[in-house]
């Protein structure tokens, strides 16, 4: 296919998308010619003819590809930025999803303001920020791309002149040559701290940005569908929206994550709240130049003042004041700025210190801004005080003095570990702890949890783990006693199997000081979460739970963070994982599994009176939990977000949803209006099973047994190891954690992100579709009614539409012939045909059924990822044949001559960094 031919196709289907593209591959010519690099210049493909049949893929047309499907991906996403302004021009409720269609399909239902806007303050939206194995752009490429973006759409305003144009258009090449000059790929594995600093920028430059666009969107969208603007503006009826991270506290198969790398990020977050608060209240302090004396103001007002300047010594309390005389809310703020426990150069925030009178906890700093908007509302500057001092309200809110909430991740082997060093350091008779039935497990945890004696003194040296999980828990403790617990969120428990799992990290937390004995007993001072990861694991969820919340010591500790928290009711966080579930049972079989486990552990919840919030651990692909996220809100079950959200968002997709300013905004307005819309349509129903349970129960076994047939046949391993790169996954430089838990060469040892990466490498996909297409066949030749009513269930059943139109998706960027390609690696030929076969039967099936089920073809149902795949596919075709050499070459010479092995992997690395640009995620 001609690539010129193509990119003409994709701009007469797509009309204005790709226009922006050609301009970027134009500019991109010009400055590598005019850079002396004319013969690669040739390599950039659709506005070159038919060059791609002449020009070798060498490691430069490598980094050219890998450039280009950022540029790309760049593209589409400006584009669908300004699809949406364009339909909301028409009409607010135009875009699906966001605050305007949600309050209005509210409205339809019959739910007013007086039920909304109660609601909407009790809504809470966590997103995680995380960084896998996966993520695979360095932090420095990922910054020339957002100045790239923003150029880009700076190009697209109509008010600057053909000069001002042309000036542009000279940035934007010179913006491109540093990308070009930056390498794209880690050639030493990344540390944790530079992870958390590409985590760090995205919650100091981008999200301070997006808060106050979603607040006033919501008020806009109130406005123009009739609701009363001013009570939400009145009563702060505004979602409560935080954000957690994973980056120095997931120790889970992590050893480069250790107490002292958590206590670095703990206070690195801390200073960057700082610095976020400061710069919001600079601009507050820009804003507010009114004239008004100190003395025109209330007496509480002038108390508070004179306060906060003893509190700071009198002679810093009034050198600060003296600075706006005449200037009452001018001088409060100053003074709120001197209060920051941080000391600043030329306005910045640049070390944490604890000068005299400093704020130590964001409850203190959030009072002096109230009394500071109603001080502002009795002077009568209403729109001022309700816009911009509730905008630095808002900040203080979201990010608190501790940025994000810090999660702590360990697995249950671990943990079992650690304690049988511990008694075995206090020389207990009976040490092998993860040896013990669950009975004696338990009997013994409840038994040393009713005192407080610790097993060792505190300077007992200890083995390995105990080691770790003793210094972390320190650690924390020692931060927390004195920063308060908002820093940190959950105490998670990878692999939860059992009830004694869970009573373990307390046992653990006790020996670290961070429990307390009340007059009733032991009580825990953080909330220990468990990670709910396999389909068994789902399974035995409500089991485990029930125990758990029956048991006194959890009560206690429930109603104590309760308490902590300002929560009408307890509140038990429950994590669930997209991604071994998948990997247990295919797609169909994983989505019904966390379905019906939220079903039930939200109906346990109900029982029990505590709150359930589900803590969501999607990835970055269809198979870890990807999709639309108004489908994916939508198609859960009753009363599971419960008015709260926490999820994952992980490796690039942090970049592709949130590395530019509007789009970020729209993605977190997707989740808090969602959640809104869910939550009080929910309140306003009947608790209800899915209405078609016995299909999808039917379609779900069916599918897992077409699945587990596959990867449990003898020579799948084999085939899985030679057909794809997971070996050089495996061995890359992409992220700071290994890509297997343990080292072992097992399936079930394997992180789910590889294995999803692996196979989207060599375009089977196969982990988001494997499986349904015989359990459909099955059905329509079994089942024929079934099938008829499940054709039916498909256009209105939020469930089946979110899972089906993620099928679709992964279907659409499936490639037979690249299937085919990748398989002549196996050296076994009849291993080759063996696997081949079934997944070419398997993937034909399906294609059939979505055709059938749905009436369209793929490039009707999905026009607009069927044609960006169509642009990719000449240059994702010759990017696939060059890694299947390199591969071959690369095995061979791992044995033969690891010195040239390792100049093979670079390129290797190359190839794996731009496929995954081209797919748009690695994992």
């Amino acid at each position: 296919m001609e690539e010129a031919i193509t990119l003409k196709s994709v701009e007469k289907e797509m009309g204005k998308a790709f226009k922006g593209l050609r301009f970027l591959l134009e500019a991109l010519h010009e400055v590598l010619v005019e850079n002396g690099e004319r013969e690669i210049a040739k390599s950039i493909p659709w506005i070159n003819e038919g060059q791609l049949q002449e020009v070798p893929i060498t490691p430069k047309t490598l980094q050219l590809y890998s450039l280009i499907f950022q540029l790309v991906n760049m593209v589409e996403i400006n584009n669908a930025v300004q699809k949406r302004r364009a339909l909301e021009e028409s009409d607010l409720a135009g875009v699906n999803g966001l605050w305007a269609s949600n309050l209005k399909s509210l409205k339809e239902a019959g739910i007013g303001e007086n039920e909304i806007i109660p609601i909407l303050k009790e809504i809470s939206v966590e997103p995680v920020l995380t960084a896998h194995p996966t993520e695979a752009k360095r932090a420095t490429v990922l910054e020339h791309h957002r100045e790239l973006y923003l150029l880009l759409v700076k190009m697209e305003n109509t008010m600057y002149s053909q000069y001002e144009k042309a000036n542009i258009r000279n940035t934007i090449k010179l913006s491109l040559y540093r990308l070009w000059k930056t390498g794209e790929i880690y050639l030493e594995k990344p540390d944790v701290e530079s992870e958390l600093r590409n985590i760090v920028h995205y919650l100091v430059n981008v999200f301070p940005e997006v808060i106050p666009i979603i607040d006033q969107r919501l008020v806009q969208a109130a406005q123009i569908l009739d609701m009363n603007k001013g009570a939400i503006q009145s009563s702060h009826a505004y979602p409560k929206i935080t954000f957690g991270n994973w980056v120095g506290g997931d120790r889970d198969g992590h050893p480069l994550v250790t107490a002292d790398v958590t206590q670095n990020t703990l206070l690195h977050l801390r200073l960057n709240a700082f610095v976020v608060i400061s710069r919001k209240l600079n601009e507050l302090v820009r804003r507010l130049s009114f004239s008004i004396p100190l003395e025109g103001c209330s007496k509480p007002y002038q108390t508070r003042v004179l306060e906060m300047v003893s509190e700071l010594g009198d002679e810093r309390g009034n050198r600060v004041l003296g600075r706006n005389t005449g200037e009452a809310f001018r001088q409060i703020i100053s003074l709120m700025l001197a209060k920051l426990p941080v000391d600043t150069e030329r306005g910045h925030a640049t070390k944490l210190s604890n000068t005299k009178g400093a704020y130590i906890h964001s409850s203190q700093l959030r009072s002096d801004l109230g009394l500071l908007q109603n001080e502002l509302l009795s002077y009568g500057a209403k729109s001022v005080a309700y816009e911009d001092v509730t905008s630095a309200l808002r900040i203080v809110e979201v990010f608190g003095f501790h940025l994000a909430a810090l999660d702590i991740r360990q697995n249950s082997t671990f943990h079992d570990k650690a304690i049988e060093q511990l008694l075995k350091a206090a020389h207990w008779e009976q040490s092998s702890f993860s040896e013990w039935n669950e009975e004696k497990r338990t009997a013994f945890l409840l038994k040393e949890l009713q005192h407080a004696r610790p097993f060792v003194h505190f300077k007992t040296p200890l083995d390995k783990e105990a080691k770790a999980v003793m210094e972390c828990y320190r650690t924390i403790e020692e931060h927390t006693a004195t920063y308060g617990f908002n820093c940190i969120g959950s105490f998670i428990v990878s692999m939860t199997r059992s009830f004694s799992d869970l009573m373990t990290v307390y046992l653990l937390a006790k020996e670290a000081g961070l429990t307390f004995m009340s007059d009733d007993g032991l009580v825990s001072k953080m909330h220990v979460v468990p990670l709910l990861e396999t389909i068994e694991d789902l399974k035995n969820g409500p089991v485990i739970l029930a125990e758990y919340f029956l048991n006194p010591i959890v009560q206690r500790s429930l109603k104590y963070q309760q308490e902590q928290q300002g929560l009408s009711r307890p509140m038990q966080q429950i994590m669930i994982g997209y991604s071994d579930s998948n990997k247990d049972g295919g797609i169909m079989s994983s989505n019904w599994q966390l379905y019906k486990a939220q079903y039930k552990l939200a109906q346990l919840g109900e029982e029990y009176n505590i709150d359930i919030r589900f803590f969501h651990g999607k990835g970055g692909s269809i198979s870890r939990g990807s999709g639309p996220t108004h489908y994916f809100i939508k198609a859960l079950p009753f009363k599971s977000p419960n008015g709260n959200m926490r999820l994952t968002e992980q490796g690039e997709t942090i970049a592709q949803k949130y590395a530019h300013k509007m789009n970020a905004a729209f993605n977190l307005e997707l989740l808090v209006a969602n959640t809104l819309t869910k939550t009080l349509m929910d309140n306003n129903s009947e608790r209800s099973y899915h209405e078609n349970a016995t299909i999808i129960e039917w379609l779900a076994q069916e599918s897992k047994n077409q699945y587990a047939n596959l990867i449990n046949s003898e020579g799948f391993i084999e085939y899985f190891r030679t057909a794809t790169p997971i070996d050089a996954i495996e061995t890359s430089k992409i992220g700071s954690r290994p890509s297997k838990r343990t080292g072992a060469n097992t399936l079930a040892d394997l992180r789910a992100i590889p294995w999803v990466f692996s196979w989207s490498q060599a375009s089977y996909h196969m982990t988001s579709w494997y499986g349904l297409g015989s359990a459909l066949e099955k059905l329509k030749t079994t089942k024929p009614s079934e099938y008829e009513e499940l054709k039916k269930a498909l256009e209105t059943d939020a469930f089946l539409k979110y899972v089906f139109t993620n099928v679709d998706s992964s279907l659409v960027a499936t490639d037979e012939k690249t299937m085919e390609m990748y398989s002549e690696l196996v050296p076994n030929a009849e291993l080759k045909n063996k696997f081949l076969s079934k997944f070419l039967a398997e993937l034909k099936l399906m294609h059939f059924y979505m055709d059938d089920l749905t009436g369209k073809p793929i490039e009707e149902r999905r026009k607009d990822l069927y044609y960006s795949n169509h642009l990719r596919a000449p240059l994702m075709d010759r990017l696939h044949k060059k890694q299947i050499e390199l591969l071959g070459k690369w095995r061979v010479e791992k044995t033969e001559n690891p010195e040239a092995a390792q100049k093979t992997q670079i390129e290797l690395m190359l190839t794996i960094n731009a496929i995954a640009g081209a797919n748009r995620n690695t994992g």
